[in-house]
């Protein structure tokens, strides 16, 4: 595939170098403390934790076209060429809209809707927040550990997350 000098996706979160756990908020203990706190002192809780949730650090994201590394180049733009294959699936044969994953690139670890995952669970799709996530080391593993090189199976990999968005 010819993907050098194409159009990438704008649905590209890139969190590498950030901690999986930023933003995380107060844990489990922590919100306990604040729900006992809150019943002694005759507050709502919830109104507590919303508070809490709202001073928490949040994580930043780049656009994609801040994407300066080949094989982020390249994972956005396999990525749009799966949005532009189901728009036009889902338009011409379902008339109904596509809805868009959003990929997201991590190193090491990182949080998603359906919790922790480390680098080692490899790329995974997440229904509850209709992200795929991506540590790109996975395709050094594709090269080194399973001897599967080239572009093929990037791409492969990333398409196969968005087919789990789409079932």
């Amino acid at each position: 595939m010819k993907w050098k000098n194409r159009q990438g996706s704008g649905n590209v979160e890139d969190r590498r170098g950030m901690s999986g756990k930023m933003g995380a908020g107060l844990g489990l203990v922590g919100t306990i403390v604040v729900v006992i706190i809150a019943l002694l002192t005759g507050s709502d809780p919830t109104q507590l934790l919303n508070q809490v949730n709202i001073n928490a650090p949040t994580e930043q994201t780049a656009a994609t076209g801040e994407l300066n590394d080949e094989a982020s180049q390249f994972v956005s733009v396999v990525l749009k060429e799966t949005e532009v294959v189901w728009d036009k699936v889902f338009m011409e044969q379902l008339n109904a809209q596509y809805e868009q994953p959003t990929l997201v690139l991590f190193t090491g670890e990182v949080q998603s809707a359906c919790g922790y995952a480390s680098a080692a669970s490899g790329p995974f799709y997440c229904p509850a927040d209709q992200k795929a996530y991506i540590d790109l080391s996975f395709y050094t593993e594709l090269k080194n550990r399973f001897n599967a090189p080239g572009d093929f199976a990037m791409a492969y990999a990333i398409a196969h997350e968005v087919g789990h968005h789409i079932q």
